[in-house]
């Protein structure tokens, strides 16, 4: 294997390494924000992925050839998801953020044989520093500002801020066509539908009108939980009183499910910066079981959050208990 210092696909990682200013990059040929600005809706063919500047970004070639895998449909494209889930998670976004447009193409196609596996990968360059996360302060916490700087970098030097904002323009882009999958068949799909579009913007709340809307029709308590967790998401980043006050509700409705009930009051929390009254405590201590955060982990917001402990513990803890220490990763401690 080459030096990566070698690789032209650093380029612009060297530069900022060596002192550059980011500024002069922005909406040039290295700008992922400008380059995914580029794609068209419904131009997501074979040319198109061929003619998009994939080496100008870090393992950009490694994610183009997993979305090509990918639109084939064949069993086998199924590990090429893997491939760009795997990136996010090494911290490497920005060639995951130019396959956005795809992926949308491929969990909207009722008829692909990826396109759940695409729908719950889809999020993954949207999101940055979230892992073990679960503090009121960051929780649901969009990063947002001129560049995007408060992400800091990726682990290949790469501005991971225009990754995440590339990720979200595609997604905000994609939206109605995204939509619909809220009423999905299986709930998975579901829940995975309303982790992707809490990352669009949602200024007109057209998002958060679909959300309430399913969430009338809902059955299931654990995708309820995540239309909740969806909507407290959107609500942060596009402040909405009545969001906040129909969320707070939630966790005092004892008709509602715990899950429900949990998901609220951790939304709830992250919205506002009053203190949690002596009922949400009673609440959360009471509904929060040991069993009942395992099973809240198929929640992609608690799946992150979780550690050595599961997410919704962590979340407790942090946010009512922040006096109890940090569970220990030492089996011999």
């Amino acid at each position: 294997m080459g030096d990566w210092r070698a690789d032209p696909t650093f380029a612009m990682c060297r530069a900022l390494a060596d002192g550059a200013d980011l500024a002069s990059f922005v909406g040039g040929p290295f700008d992922i924000r400008a380059v995914v600005a580029t794609i068209g809706p419904g131009t997501f063919d074979g040319t198109v992925l061929d003619d998009l500047p994939w080496g100008n970004f870090p393992h950009g070639k490694k994610a183009r050839e997993a979305v090509r895998l990918l639109l084939t449909g064949d069993r086998c494209a199924r590990n090429a998801m893997d491939v760009l889930i795997g990136m996010c998670a090494d911290d490497s976004r920005a060639a995951v953020s130019l396959a956005v447009p795809f992926l949308i193409r491929i969990a909207t196609d009722p008829y692909h044989r990826h396109r759940a596996d695409a729908l719950g990968g889809l999020a993954g360059p949207a999101r940055a520093r979230h892992f073990g996360v679960a503090s009121r302060e960051e929780l649901l916490l969009h990063r947002s500002g001129p560049q995007h700087d408060d992400y800091g970098v990726e682990v290949t030097g790469y501005p991971a801020g225009w990754s995440v904002a590339a990720a979200r323009t595609a997604i905000t882009a994609g939206a109605p066509v995204l939509l619909p999958l809220l009423n999905a068949f299986d709930p998975a799909m579901r829940i995975d539908a309303s982790y992707v579009l809490a990352t669009a913007d949602d200024l007109a709340r057209t998002v958060r009108s679909a959300f309430a809307t399913r969430f009338l029709k809902e059955q299931d308590p654990m995708t309820r939980a995540a239309l909740v967790l969806a909507t407290a998401e959107t609500t942060r980043a596009h402040s909405h009183r009545p969001d906040t006050m129909w969320i707070r509700e939630l966790w005092q409705d004892q008709a509602q499910a715990p899950e429900v009930r949990l998901a609220a009051a951790i939304g709830w929390l992250c919205l506002t910066d009053e203190p949690a009254p002596d009922a949400l405590h009673t609440t959360v201590d009471t509904l929060a079981t040991e069993e009942r955060a395992h099973a809240m982990a198929v929640l992609p917001w608690m799946a992150a959050a979780g550690g050595s402990e599961p997410g919704l513990l962590c979340c407790v803890r942090r946010m009512l208990h922040p006096q109890e220490p940090e569970p220990s990763d030492d089996p011999w401690a």
